[in-house]
């Protein structure tokens, strides 16, 4: 009877007690004794915040880092510490393509002051077709960004630096608490606000819950909201290289078969030109090329590029990932918005994926600015869905279709993809419109109804 007493007690003042005592960090609320027994009963520590954000991500760090800026208070967690030196095992090696509407919101969120003076110019992006007829004379067709801006198409910045930058601005912060190395384990929504779990056992009371946990996001599950998902066969070796001829501001993206080759500027290292690159392959060849000896694989990578930058060189370690596109069937829950890869995944063409992510921040915030009072609220969260979601769904569409052309071995398909890419850089009416769509314009313009 005394036991039977004691764990009711414990459960009404503690209602996340699990049966045991031991899940710091505790705040002790009384003590008595039964009998012999001393009996403490804990209570879990509660924050409570406006905005809580699960992933930590560059866009897990990016919304935070705008949220915070704009004065709410924004608890932002991730299982991992981010890996802030390229020298460090598994830090992200791939490189991103800042656009001018991105850039914008980094500027509100304070962050692009710190990133400007490592950014790359991506004035002209080209694109090269090897599968042509005469392979030693490929087509190639250059965009060029002056042709419809005063401006670069966008910035490109390396992954494991966004990462540094952004996490050292947010210990400036006051308005953000950054918690690297603690996991959310379970979130309970009420009309009132929503309940978070924390591994390391705090609960958490939230106006807003962003999940930004990635492709399988645990959030996006918790509420039952399905994915799409498209597999490719394929994985993406990420990688820097130098090489002799400078790249001038362009960004190169070759097609054969398997998935575009793209090189990416990166400012010089060691006192020569360098690229970022993306290589795109069906899995068994992209782990064969991953596991060659270092100069095999030089050789490999600089065939592959068509030597449009001269012969390359290796300056990084290689990673691999693996490629799909993924759609989630809504951006909203209840008090909770997927924004990045627990909403949209793509392939790495056309610097897409983060300028996506991006926009998923800027149109939150947009909203969460509008209104602070519906801050969560299910009108709120479902005019971000129908704000994000037909222009992401036909992105993602859209990178399906052009991934599906870059990996075509048939050469009729080849000839079309050929074509296809003449016309669209031929038309001049058609080549603003996909320099436009390409840049991110219409992703970050709309704003909320009043």
């Amino acid at each position: 009877m005394a036991g039977r007493f004691l764990k009711d007690e414990a459960r009404r003042l503690c209602p996340h007690w699990q049966g045991h005592l031991a899940c710091p960090p505790l705040r002790s609320v009384c003590r008595f004794d039964v009998g012999r027994t001393r009996l403490y009963i804990w209570r879990m520590v509660t924050d409570s915040c406006d905005i809580f954000i699960s992933g930590g991500g560059i866009a897990g760090l990016t919304a935070a880092a705008a949220f915070g800026s704009a004065g709410f208070h924004v608890i932002v967690v991730d299982p991992s510490a981010p890996i802030t030196d390229v020298a460090t095992e598994g830090a992200d090696l791939r490189t991103t393509a800042i656009m001018q509407p991105a850039r914008r919101l980094l500027m509100r969120s304070g962050l692009w002051e710190r990133l400007a003076p490592f950014a790359t110019d991506l004035q002209v992006m080209a694109i090269m077709d090897l599968a042509a007829k005469d392979a030693h004379a490929p087509e190639t067709r250059a965009f060029d960004a002056k042709d419809v801006s005063q401006e670069p198409f966008g910035w490109n910045l390396p992954n494991w630096l966004l990462n540094r930058e952004m996490a050292a601005h947010l210990a400036t912060l006051d308005t953000v608490d950054f918690r690297p190395g603690i996991a959310t384990v379970s979130m309970l929504a009420r009309d009132a606000g929503a309940h978070i779990a924390l591994s390391d056992g705090v609960s958490v009371t939230a106006r807003l819950v962003v999940a930004a946990d990635g492709r399988e996001s645990r959030l996006r599950g918790s509420q039952g909201i399905g994915v799409r998902t498209w597999r490719y066969g394929q994985k993406a070796l990420a990688f820097a290289v130098t090489h002799p001829i400078p790249h001038q501001n362009v960004s190169t993206e070759i097609h054969r078969t398997g998935g575009p080759f793209t090189l990416v500027p990166l400012p010089d290292h060691d006192g020569r030109p360098a690229s970022g690159v993306v290589w795109m392959e069906r899995a068994k060849t992209a782990v064969a090329l991953a596991e060659m000896p270092g100069s095999d694989f030089e050789d490999a990578m600089s065939e592959r590029s068509n030597f449009v930058l001269g012969p390359l060189s290796l300056a990084s370690s290689r990673t691999v990932w693996p490629i799909i596109s993924q759609l989630a069937d809504r951006f909203d829950g209840q008090r909770l918005a997927l924004i990045a890869e627990a909403a949209h995944v793509v392939p790495p063409i056309g610097a897409q994926g983060l300028n996506m992510s991006l926009a998923d921040i800027a149109a939150l915030l947009d909203l969460s600015l509008a209104n602070p009072a519906a801050l969560g609220t299910p009108a709120m969260l479902r005019e971000y869905h129908r704000s994000r979601y037909p222009e992401t769904r036909a992105r993602v569409l859209g990178v399906d279709l052009l991934n599906r052309a870059s990996m075509a071995q048939m050469v009729p398909v080849q000839a079309l993809r050929a074509r296809a890419s003449r016309m669209l850089h031929e038309v001049t009416p058609l080549r603003h419109l996909a320099m436009h769509m390409g840049m991110g314009h219409g992703q970050m313009l709309r704003r909320p109804n009043r």
